[in-house]
This record gives C-alpha cells, structure tokens and sequence, in this order.
C-alpha cells in the first residue's frame, strides 16, 4: 500500500497543481504565514469544484493560541457546517484547554457538527503536555481519522523515534498519523522506512523555493509522489 499523500493548497491553482502531480488529499488554508486559518467559502467552493482528489478543510478562527473561548466556538461550528454544506471530505481541526490536554468537550462539540466528516486533529496535538496521553484521547473519538503532528519537535526530522512510537500506538485503530512539518524531497525515503508512516503531509517542502507563502511546484509534487510509490509496503 502506496503512503498518502496530503498537501496543502491556499489557492485553486495550488489545488490544481497538487491534484495533477499525484497528490492523495489537499488540506485547504488560508494564511500560511499565521500557520493555516479557515479559508473563505467562496475559495472552498472553488477549490472544490477544481478537483476530483478529497479537500480537506482548516476550521481554525485566529492564530493567537489552541485555547478557545464560546465566542470562538461558536464560530468554529458555524464554519464546520459550512465547510460540510460546500461538500468537502473533511475538516481539519484542534483545541487544547488551559492545562495543554486536548480539549474534550470542544471536540466532541466539533465532531457533533461535522456530522460524519473525516476529522483531522491539527498540529495543536504538538503543543500538548504528553503527546501519547494526547493521541490516547483522540483514539477515543471515532470521528477523528488523522492526527496531524511532528512529534512535538520543529521538524519531524528531529522526532523519527516519536513519530514510528505514536505510529505503533495508533496501528490498528481508525485513526492515522499524519507526518508534517519539515519533511523535504529529500530526506523522505528515510524516514518513511524509519517512521513506518502510512500518510505525510507537505507545505513548504513542494512549494517553489521552498517558500511557504510561493505556490505549489507541480514537479516537486511528481518527485514525492514517486518516491512514496516507490516506498509502498
């Protein structure tokens, strides 16, 4: 089995490009610079009709922290019924309370309103006090099916041993680990072999010069894409 491939879009033309070059899923932003927040409907829409590979889409409201207030949330389930109205796959999302655990109660008010869409848990999970008491928590919910994550490190180069432990708690439940953050061309086959990941998901990494703010590099896309095949288990 071929590792998945996710890549984020900003754009329709990023959607486009990544669908073309091989990519598996889009996860659909806005503002890569603030590290990804809820795009607008009409990009969604957009993005949508643009491609025929699952979107995925962030519900993140503001970038000032994982810890929300009921004025966020209830912004966020307005959106992630939005995000499920446009006909998307699924909505990527994360929420830890004062005390860096995962937010339960506003996730399971999450998982209500997305009514049956796949849920990514975003890379909040990094900035949680235990990574493995975290994910034990998200395996608790059937809706979430990926946890999006570099092993609480900058890069998930410097988190192999991390990512191939919480590999090993996640393998046989519903729900994936999901390698992001650092990953290049590169240093890819190696760490997949050393992870054992099933999906990656890149940004910077296929972007032109690496630029996260540049559009998606088809080409960079095609060599990934190879690769991972190249890989499969």
């Amino acid at each position: 089995m071929s590792v998945l491939l996710e890549v984020i879009a900003t754009t329709v033309a990023d959607a486009r490009a990544a669908a073309r070059a091989g990519a598996d899923r889009l996860e659909l932003i806005a503002a890569m610079g603030e590290g990804g927040l809820t795009p607008s409907v009409g990009l969604i829409e957009a993005a949508l009709a643009a491609v025929d590979i699952p979107v995925n889409v962030i519900v993140r409201p503001h970038s000032r922290s994982f810890v929300y207030d009921a004025d966020d949330y209830a912004v966020m389930l307005r959106d992630i019924r939005a995000v499920k109205a446009a006909g998307a796959n699924g909505i990527v999302i994360g929420m830890l309370d004062a005390h860096r655990a995962i937010d339960r109660e506003g996730l399971a008010r999450a998982c209500d309103a997305a009514d049956g869409l796949a849920i990514t848990f975003h890379r909040a999970f990094d900035e949680a006090r235990d990574l493995r008491e975290a994910l034990d928590v998200l395996l608790g919910f059937d809706a979430v099916t990926s946890v999006l994550t570099s092993g609480g490190k900058p890069s998930v180069l410097q988190a192999e041993a991390t990512l191939g432990e919480l590999v090993r708690q996640a393998s046989g439940s519903h729900c994936t680990v999901l390698a992001a953050a650092g990953l290049t061309v590169e240093a890819l086959a190696g760490f997949v072999s050393a992870t054992c990941v099933e999906a990656v998901h890149f940004g910077s990494g296929v972007r032109v010069d690496g630029n996260g703010l540049a559009p998606v590099d088809p080409a960079k896309v095609a060599k990934v894409r190879a690769l991972l095949d190249a890989t499969s288990r």
